[in-house]
């Protein structure tokens, strides 16, 4: 822990992991999601005073409290590849723009923003959703840059994230810039900036080699599919990806995930065999959820991935309860922001900001 906190708002909080991940350094006094049940877990895990449920539009007029940092997770849907890429002004992701005028509303803004979304948000329609955002909050005042995640620093599942990170201008923010891009930046989000002015390229360390492996995050005696069930899942992996699998057990891995797909008119199941989890989703769809193909005693066992397994690999601590169905759970979980990320962007680079901040404003009102 720190010696300080800060206070922290977590719109669009989910199941609570960016509130948890934040927790030895911010406070979240205020949080809101839509979903009943993703509330459910929030509030068994978290403060329950200062969680509101409901859409974002029904609490602009409630009284926000001020924070040092304001985080909005908002809606991924029209900015996922796997979904129709409407765009930022579309109905669900849209709900950036609600976000901002809920900050519009307070008495003061909060020093320090973070707005995180699916890497779509940078790639797709050559960056143009990315620029609508940027340039939406330099007109209020924050100096801004993005930087790209991926959860398979941490932890065995691949899964890229977008926080697009802005401050107010008036704070001090040298040493926590570079001049140019660094490993924060790939191409993929250098694009997208191309002919924009005042991006700030933060810098952060790079974390230490991941050295957990999938396998450490399984349970190997929950019951599986029976021979039938199983079969006729083995029977939807492509030869070339049953060879992967052959190669992965003489290499030594034995948890083989994939998600079905459609494949020329025809549903397959595609296999990973690199010993790392595809990016969980939610469970809407039966092609949303997980298989795991179990290699052991001279035969291939099948099940899906279970809740617990899904929110380890979110990096989610077993005692965190996950109250509810198993899509519940798992949707839960596919929609969250990894809790070590969170966790890693809070401790390297908003807590650092929200000191400056706290020294600015207590400078100015003993001025007062």
């Amino acid at each position: 822990m720190v010696d300080e906190t800060f206070p922290f708002l977590d719109f669009f909080a989910g199941s609570g992991l960016v509130t948890e991940g934040v927790k030895p350094y911010f406070y979240t006094v205020w949080a809101n999601d839509i979903s009943e049940q993703k509330g459910n877990i929030y509030n068994s895990n978290q403060n329950k005073s200062v969680f509101h449920l409901g859409p974002l539009q029904t609490h602009l007029d409630s009284q926000v409290p001020f924070a040092i940092v304001s985080w909005a997770s908002f809606p991924c849907q029209d900015l996922s590849v796997a979904g129709k890429q409407e765009g930022i002004n579309a109905s669900r992701s849209g709900l950036f723009w609600v976000w901002l005028d809920a900050m519009d509303r307070m008495p003061v803004r909060p020093p320090i923003v973070v707005a995180e979304n699916v890497s779509g948000l940078t790639s797709a329609e050559k960056g143009k959703n990315y620029v609508a955002l940027h340039q939406a909050l330099v007109s209020r005042g924050y100096r801004v840059g993005p930087i790209l995640l991926d959860a398979l620093n941490w932890l065995p599942q691949s899964r890229k994230r977008i926080f697009v990170i802005g401050v107010q201008k008036d704070i001090e923010i040298d040493c926590l810039t570079d001049v140019s891009p660094n490993w924060l930046h790939p191409n993929t989000v250098t694009r997208a900036l191309d002919g924009l002015k005042d991006v700030i390229w933060w810098k952060m360390p790079k974390p230490p080699r991941r050295t957990s492996r999938l396998s450490d995050f399984i349970d190997y005696d929950i019951p599986i599919y029976s021979s039938e069930k199983a079969d006729d899942i083995i029977s939807l992996i492509p030869g070339t990806h049953k060879d992967k699998i052959r190669t992965g057990i003489l290499s030594g891995v034995d948890i083989f995930p994939g998600y079905r797909r459609i494949r020329n008119n025809k549903q397959v199941l595609e296999i990973r065999a690199d010993d790392i989890s595809g990016c969980l989703r939610t469970a809407n769809g039966g092609s949303s959820r997980q298989f795991i193909i179990i290699a052991r005693n001279n035969r291939l066992d099948v099940r899906l991935l279970s809740v617990r397994e899904a929110a380890r690999l979110m990096g989610v601590p077993d005692s965190y309860k996950i109250p509810g169905t198993f899509n519940d759970g798992y949707n839960a979980m596919g929609d969250a922001v990894a809790l070590p990320v969170t966790r890693f962007i809070a401790k390297e680079l908003l807590l650092p900001l929200a000191r400056r901040a706290y020294a600015y404003y207590s400078g100015i009102t003993s001025k007062v």
